[in-house]
């Protein structure tokens, strides 16, 4: 009986041993798992509820602070939209902070090999295919007002024109913007 007793107790430690090595193990990996983890996979859960994206460069009239549904999210930008309907395209390094986010994330990778060809660039090609007017918040706190005519590998040309005004080449100032001074880009409706 006291044998019985003895071993039934050196079963309970070995068992209790081997639960604490596992938690153990389990915590571990799950530090390692969260160190691949990227900002876009953090954000991705939120696509479609409301964020608040702190962004800098924005004017100190805008307190610099995004507050919107978010709408669609890239490799390195992500497109909130306010109650007004407005777009603001933002690019991720723009970014300082984002509130409103859940616990969850995506798996590293999620976006698939056609989603991580879809940069900033693409986006930005869009928006000069469809000849929008734009306001662009510079990393300054400068804002260009005008329409994107070109984009390269690190720069957009810009035919920078008063707001609300037609593009007349009178009234069009050329200018080169690089993709690293861009805060946010908003279409002007």
């Amino acid at each position: 009986m006291r044998w019985e007793a003895l071993f039934a107790d050196l079963d309970a430690q070995w068992e209790a041993l081997e639960a604490a090595e596992l938690a153990v193990e389990v915590a571990d990996r799950g530090r390692r798992e969260a160190g691949f983890l990227r900002l876009i996979d953090r954000l991705r859960p939120a696509v479609g509820h409301q964020v608040r994206v702190e962004v800098g460069g924005l004017p100190s009239a805008e307190r610099g602070v995004l507050v919107g549904r978010l709408t669609a999210l890239g490799v390195d930008w992500l497109l909130v939209e306010d109650q007004r309907r407005a777009e603001t395209l933002v690019p991720l390094r723009s970014v300082l902070v984002v509130r409103g986010l859940s616990g969850d994330a995506a798996h590293p990778g999620h976006e698939g090999r056609v989603g991580a060809r879809l940069d900033l660039r693409y986006v930005l090609r869009q928006v000069a295919r469809d000849r929008s007017e734009c306001r662009i918040a510079l990393a300054d706190g400068r804002i260009v007002n005008g329409t994107v005519d070109r984009v390269g590998a690190d720069f957009l040309d810009v035919a920078e024109h008063t707001p609300g005004e037609f593009r007349r080449p009178r009234d069009v100032e050329a200018c080169v913007i690089p993709l690293a001074a861009i805060a946010f880009l908003r279409r002007i409706a």
